[in-house]
Parts: structure tokens; C-alpha cells; sequence
């Protein structure tokens, strides 16, 4: 009987192991679980441990290599006050905070409240993250949402760039600045002031979020919304960002800056200005480059010259200015203008095909049915060429089909000068001196100086014109071998009243600086036909 009691304990006994056992073992999923929700403070280690109940209440000073773990990091300081109740503890002296191989926070004072997972440092505060480390006298470091926050004055090392700042944050998790109030941002290359700013340690760019200002090599740029890369020097910038270098000015909506190569591109309403050569460039998309001097101008592109008391406006599809021996003594440009070019100035007017001039020999040439007026004035030919003397025009060249046209008057009478080619010379902007050249022809309507009116109309053929004028009137006229014949104003033969090839363009004429955009060709049958030029023979060897 005793046996049987024995035996029947026996099994009850393994029965009850068996049905609690499996209860008791956990998977690790679950034992991970289990150590995360625990958030007491554990003291790992002190050499002294005592109360003074007097001196520091409830608390147990401890001293000589104190070490604290709580929830996957460890602390470390010289001496601490550890309220277990609270679950909270002061740490003094070479104060040392580990959390896992990427965070490192010391200081020479702490409070840290295990159960908020707060962390307070004070005094030679240090955070190192990554490559990354915070330096402060006061921060504040939440260990449950991964930041620290500063506010009596703080800098972050980032590589070779320092960013510093009177108030600020710092996530570990995203691994982003936010700074606030006097932020400098410092690299070899570059030198950023600001009162907000937010900056990304994994791609060190820098979001400028207000009034900002940047010294990046010989640029200076003015941005309130945009981004700057320390590593490979680039900005993007937006809302009306400007760039000035060397006298030139690039603004934009959008401006994207390399300061490597040296390269800007703006787009939307553009205004690049050079105020050393007073010009400008406007357009919907431009870009310069810094270091090279080429510039591109498009979309209602327009080029400005405000060098004279009147600004001369020109629009054309594309501009490009090309910069050569840049950085010398002997530095040049050419600026060409494609497609549809339309200039206005109050006291001069032109259309052509395409332009380019060139600083060297400061000589624009206009390409492609070239037209100028000059008040009453037009003047066309296969190409022009004017030559410039310091922003004043110094003497101009027709070549190939050279027609002078002048308006009298009465509007219904016009003189004409034809030859193959023109010169005109001029002084303080004023015309002195004009040639024809080479199979002249002349209509020419003399005035009766006693009542203006019209004597007649004198048509004149000579290989060589010369017109000397003064106070923008005619002082006098040589001719060389001139044949003519003066035909009263009653007998004037109907084919003598226009010279072959003449053409009278007003409905082509830019009428005032927003007319420049208005493309108007000229009428069907009217455009110059290219003339072939007559080769001297070549000599054949043998002969």
C-alpha cells in the first residue's frame, strides 16, 4: 500500500513538471521582448558604495569606476548619486555614455532618468556618431527618439565641414542638423551664415531654410531657400537666389552653382549682368561658367548694353558668349546671336539672321539680310560690320548689295545710294564721314534752301562717293568722274524714282524694346539674293 501511495506521488509529481515546463520556456523573440520592457537602471560596478541619508537622502553615492547598463547602453562616470526608486541617477566626473560601436556621449556632469530614457550632459559635453561629433557645454540627448538638442551654443564636425549654431538638434536615427539662430557652416572652400539651416551627415548637403549668405571660392551667393553639397561643392538654390563673381551677377528661381568647374545654370526670368563690360543677359534659362567665361542665353533671351546714356536692347533665340586667354593680359570674347536677331535703341534700330562680335578687334558683324536704321535713315547690304571704340561706334562697313535708303520729309521721296559696298566713319558717336564704293548709283532730291521745297530729283552714277558731314548735315559731296542728269520735279521719268533693289522696311522696324520679340520677316521676293564673286583664273602648272 505504502508502494502504491509512493508510485502515484511519483507520477503526479512528473505529470505536473511536464504541464508547467513548457510554460516556462520563452523563444527568443519573446526573452528579447521581455529584456527591452525592462527600463530599470542597473548598477553593474563601483568600488564604494554607502548611504549618508543627511547629505543625500534616498540616494546611494557611489564611487571608483561606477558602471550603470540600462536598456542596451552602458554608463560610465567617477562618482554618481543613484536614486533607485526613481529609477534615475547623477554622474560625476568623466561621465561616459556607450551605446552599441556607433554612439559615444561624454561630459563632466549627467543626469539620466531610465525611465524617460533621458539623458542630461552638461559641461564639455561631446556626442560622437559615426563620423560625426557634437560638441557643447548643455545638451540633452532622448534616447527613445534618438536626439539631442542644445541650446547654449553648439558645433558639429562633419568631415572637413563645421557647422555652429546658438540653438540646435541632432538625430541619430535620420542622422540630421537642425540648426537655429548665427548658424556658420565652414570648409576648406566655403563659408555659410544663416538663421536656420538643416544639414543631412549622410550626404553632408545642407538645406538653407532662411536669409542666407555663401563665400564659396570667388563666388558669393545670396539664397532664402535651397541646397548646398559640402563634398562636391554643389548648390541648388530657389526663390530668386543670386550669385555675384567678379562683377557678375547670375539670378534666377532656380539657380544650381558647381563650384568645382564652375559652372551656373538659371532658369525662370534670368538676369545674368556684367558690370564691369555693362552689358546683361535676360532670358528663361541661362547658364555661366566661372572658369572657362562661356555663357548661353535663351528662351526670350535679350542682351543689354548699357553703356551709353541709351541702352541698347537685342533679342535673339540663343546667345553664347565665348571667352578666350581668360585670366591674362590678353583675354577676348565673341558673343554670337542666332536666329531671328531684333536690336533697339531710342536712336538706332537693326534686324539680321544672326551677329557676332568679337572684343578683340571690337567688331560686330550682322549675317543674313542685315537692316539699321538710324531715324529716317536705313541702311542693308549682304553684311555689316560695325566697329567700336570704347561702347561708341567707331566706323561701319556694308559689304555686297550696300543700299542706303533716306526718308524726306514729306514721307513720299526718298535718296538712295547703291554700290557694292559702304563705309561710314564716325566721332563722339556722330557720322563724319561716308563712302560709296564701287558702281555707285544715286537718286538725290535737291532743297530749295529758300522755301524747302523740292528742285528735283538728280540721279548720279560714279565709282567713288565720299559725303563729309557735320552737326548731322551735309557739309559737302565728291564724286569721282561723276555722269548724271537733274530731272525737274514735273519730268521725272517713273523708272527713275527707286534704284534697282530698293526696299523700304518700316513694317520690319523694331518699334520700341518690347517689339524686339516680334519676328517680322520680310515680304516674299524682297530678301537679297547671294551675288557670286568673279575668281581670278588659277594657273595650271605646266602652262
Amino acid at each position: 500500500m505504502k508502494r502504491a501511495v509512493l508510485f502515484i506521488l511519483f507520477i503526479a509529481v512528473l505529470v505536473f513538471a511536464m504541464a508547467v515546463t513548457p510554460a516556462r520556456k520563452r523563444t527568443p523573440r519573446k526573452r528579447a521582448k521581455a529584456v527591452q520592457q525592462d527600463k530599470r537602471v542597473y548598477l553593474v560596478h563601483a568600488d564604494n558604495l554607502h548611504y549618508d541619508q543627511y547629505r543625500n537622502g534616498d540616494a546611494q553615492v557611489l564611487n571608483g569606476h561606477v558602471h550603470f547598463r540600462h536598456v542596451g547602453a552602458n554608463l560610465y562616470c567617477d562618482s554618481a548619486h543613484f536614486f533607485e526608486q526613481s529609477n534615475s541617477f547623477e554622474a560625476f566626473g568623466h561621465v561616459k555614455m556607450v551605446q552599441g560601436d556607433t554612439l559615444r556621449l561624454t561630459s563632466d556632469y549627467a543626469y539620466y532618468d531610465g525611465n524617460d530614457q533621458l539623458a542630461q550632459a552638461r559641461r564639455n559635453v561631446v556626442l560622437k556618431h559615426r563620423k560625426t561629433t557634437l560638441y557643447t557645454d548643455s545638451l540633452d540627448y532622448d534616447r527613445m527618439y534618438s536626439f539631442g538638442n542644445f541650446f547654449e551654443g553648439g558645433k558639429l564636425v562633419d568631415g572637413k565641414s563645421t557647422l555652429t549654431s546658438d540653438w540646435g538638434e541632432y538625430h541619430t536615427d535620420s542622422k540630421i542638423a537642425m540648426f537655429y539662430y548665427d548658424v556658420r557652416l565652414k570648409d576648406n572652400k566655403m563659408y555659410l551664415t544663416t538663421d536656420s539651416l538643416y544639414y543631412d551627415t549622410r550626404t553632408s548637403t545642407a538645406h538653407i531654410v532662411g536669409p542666407s549668405k555663401i563665400h564659396s571660392g570667388s563666388s558669393d551667393i545670396y539664397s532664402e531657400n535651397g541646397y548646398y553639397n559640402t563634398r562636391t561643392e554643389q548648390s541648388e538654390l530657389f526663390g530668386r537666389s543670386i550669385i555675384k563673381d567678379q562683377g557678375r551677377t547670375l539670378i534666377g528661381d532656380s539657380v544650381y552653382h558647381n563650384a568645382k568647374t564652375g559652372t551656373n545654370h538659371a532658369y525662370r526670368d534670368v538676369i545674368f549682368t556684367d558690370s564691369v563690360n555693362k552689358n546683361m543677359l535676360t532670358g528663361d534659362y541661362c547658364e555661366y561658367n566661372d572658369s572657362t567665361g562661356y555663357a548661353m542665353a535663351t528662351k526670350r533671351a535679350v542682351a543689354v548694353d548699357f553703356s551709353q546714356k541709351d541702352s541698347l536692347f537685342m533679342h535673339a533665340d540663343t546667345f553664347k558668349i565665348f571667352t578666350f586667354n581668360i585670366n591674362t593680359d590678353s583675354v577676348y570674347r565673341k558673343i554670337h546671336a542666332y536666329n531671328k536677331v531684333r536690336a533697339y535703341r531710342v536712336d538706332v534700330q537693326a534686324v539680321c539672321d544672326s551677329l557676332v562680335y568679337n572684343t578683340q578687334d571690337s567688331c560686330m558683324t550682322m549675317y543674313r539680310d542685315p537692316i539699321v536704321w538710324n531715324d529716317g535713315q536705313q541702311l542693308f547690304g549682304e553684311k555689316i560690320c560695325v566697329y567700336m571704340n570704347d561702347s561708341t561706334i567707331d566706323w561701319a562697313h556694308v559689304i555686297g548689295q550696300a543700299f542706303s535708303v533716306e526718308q524726306m520729309s514729306d514721307s513720299i521721296h526718298f535718296n538712295q545710294v547703291s554700290s557694292k559696298e559702304m563705309k561710314a566713319f564716325f566721332v563722339n558717336g556722330e557720322m563724319r564721314e561716308s563712302q560709296a564704293i564701287d558702281n555707285v548709283k544715286i537718286v538725290y532730291y535737291p532743297i530749295d534752301d529758300s522755301d524747302s521745297t523740292l528742285i528735283g530729283l538728280n540721279y548720279t552714277e560714279t565709282p567713288l562717293l565720299k559725303m563729309f558731314m557735320e552737326k548731322r548735315k551735309m557739309k559737302r559731296i565728291w564724286m569721282e568722274k561723276p555722269t548724271g542728269t537733274l530731272y525737274p520735279m514735273t519730268q521725272i521719268p517713273p523708272s527713275m524714282y527707286f534704284l534697282p533693289g530698293y526696299a523700304w522696311f518700316d513694317y520690319i522696324r523694331p518699334l520700341s524694346k518690347d517689339d524686339i520679340f516680334n519676328w517680322r520677316p520680310k515680304e516674299g521676293g524682297t530678301e537679297l539674293k547671294e551675288q557670286k564673286r568673279r575668281e581670278a583664273p588659277k594657273n595650271k602648272i605646266g602652262q
